[in-house]
């Protein structure tokens, strides 16, 4: 996982509430075995709509997506985090989230920043006259910041989690951290006991 302090960019605004993991990446993509290669299946449903945001060329490379209220509900799909960061979100803007699909993003390094509904409005809003609007995701102070618009809005994320943007720590990044203390744990165990040596 990617180590991240701040982050700015450019921003889609996405005018759909309710969206959810089989809308983000529908089913016919989960056949992959890779984690690779999501960001093609990313909305493809959606993208087969001309007029669809994501075929705008004025977005091409933002890298933040603004989306409107319940963003990520339905099944718990990684996939759906996976398809948002392999075409190249680092960060998702909403009034609300799924709660499964909250814990995906901050297991893989995608930023969930929940502001008030009337911001995250305002920032959508805006982006449709301005794609060029630069947008500011600060993990550190936990701060989304919009200085065109006035908006600075605070985010929650728990000092765990924040930690791990911090840090750039997945599962198996916390738990190499306590590997000389696993390691002495193993050398003391009983010979008869199962073991993770090789």
């Amino acid at each position: 996982m990617q180590a991240v302090r701040v982050h700015e960019g450019r921003a889609v605004p996405l005018d759909r509430s309710d969206v959810d993991t089989d809308q983000i990446i529908p089913s016919d993509w989960l056949k992959r075995v890779e984690r690779t290669g999501f960001g093609k299946g990313l909305f493809s449903e959606w993208r087969d709509e001309r007029e669809f945001i994501l075929n705008d060329e004025r977005y091409v490379g933002a890298s933040i997506l603004v989306a409107g209220p319940n963003f990520g509900t339905g099944s718990s799909r990684e996939h759906a985090v996976w398809a948002l960061m392999d075409y190249g979100f680092m960060a998702v803007i909403s009034p609300r989230f799924g709660d499964i699909f909250r814990n995906n993003a901050t297991k893989n390094g995608l930023i969930p920043c929940q502001i008030s509904e009337d911001g995250a409005s305002k920032i959508r809003e805006a982006l449709h006259s301005d794609p060029e609007l630069s947008i500011t995701v600060d993990v550190e102070n936990l701060r989304v910041m919009v200085p065109a618009l006035g908006i600075e809005e605070e985010f929650p994320m728990d000092d765990a989690t924040r930690e791990r943007f911090l840090e750039g720590l997945d599962d198996i990044g916390i738990t190499l951290r306590s590997a000389d203390s696993i390691g002495n744990y193993e050398t003391e165990r009983s010979s008869w006991l199962p073991t993770t040596r090789s």
